[in-house]
């Protein structure tokens, strides 16, 4: 299923794709790591600690060597992006008494983290986040930000979705036309890849979920595959959280410990 946009760039989600292309970067502002208004909390329980920027701050983040190895060829924007999310990583990881260690890329692309701990990261245009939890009391958790804008193509729509999901998102599109229900399709199945990866480290296809969008900031993904078995209970399904702001569309799953 889903990753970070096409290029060969670094993927937040656990996989490379090129489903969207990349589109240019403006500047950023110069905000530091952590400021800015807070809406990822809206979407996760308080279990969850996270962290969030709508840019990078004016001083590179300084990274450990192999981090810096790492990104040492990528261009300026995505240099700047993986120093971020991975500033407000491990600034969440404190707050839980997590260690400050190394984040690199690994299988897929997704990011590792300390033994005890769960998390995920996402960057696009103009916002930078990060979820991190203890392993103890969440067994996996999503994020995706993605602007709240148009596909840009038309034929990207029958890549990312199913048949019986495209009939319920023009409803969706005509009850409320101020969400782009197309890219917060899109955004969901990311999050429900990240979600699944740590789970099962196999791929899921955009076809191996079924979204159900809800207007009232809630989603379900029901899943066309074998699900991962977690404290010995099979899942079939994940249950999120959507909201828009400033430009945006932000998805979350947090998917907690059975019983």
């Amino acid at each position: 299923m889903p990753g970070e946009a096409a290029g060969g760039a670094e993927n937040e989600s656990g996989a490379a794709y090129a489903v969207l292309p990349d589109p240019p970067d403006p500047p950023d502002p110069p905000d530091p790591p952590g400021k800015g208004v807070r809406v990822l909390a809206r979407l996760l329980p308080e279990t969850v600690v996270v962290g969030e920027a709508f840019g990078d701050p004016a001083e590179p983040v300084v990274l450990f060597p192999e981090e810096e190895a790492h990104v040492a060829r990528a261009v300026p924007v995505r240099r700047r992006e993986f120093g971020t999310v991975r500033a407000l990583a491990r600034t969440a990881l404190a707050r839980l008494g997590g260690p400050r260690v190394p984040m690199l890329p690994g299988e897929r692309g997704a990011p590792s983290w300390p033994d005890g701990f769960v998390g995920s990261l996402t960057h696009c245009r103009g916002y930078r986040g990060a979820a991190v939890a203890r392993a103890a009391e969440i067994a996996s958790v999503g994020i995706d930000a993605e602007p709240n804008e148009p596909l840009p193509d038309p034929g990207i729509l029958d890549m990312i979705s199913l048949p019986q999901e495209r009939p319920r998102l023009a409803e969706l599109a005509a009850a409320r036309p101020d969400v782009s229900w197309e890219r917060l399709l899109f955004s969901a199945k990311e999050s429900v890849y990240k979600t699944w990866f740590p789970l099962t480290r196999r791929w899921l296809g955009f076809e191996e979920a079924e979204l159900d969008l809800r207007p009232d900031g809630t989603f379900t993904a029901r899943l066309l595959v074998a699900g991962p078995v977690v404290d010995d209970v099979r899942v079939d399904a994940f249950s999120g959280r959507w909201l828009t702001h400033e430009g945006l569309v932000l998805t979350a799953i947090a998917l907690p410990r059975a019983g």
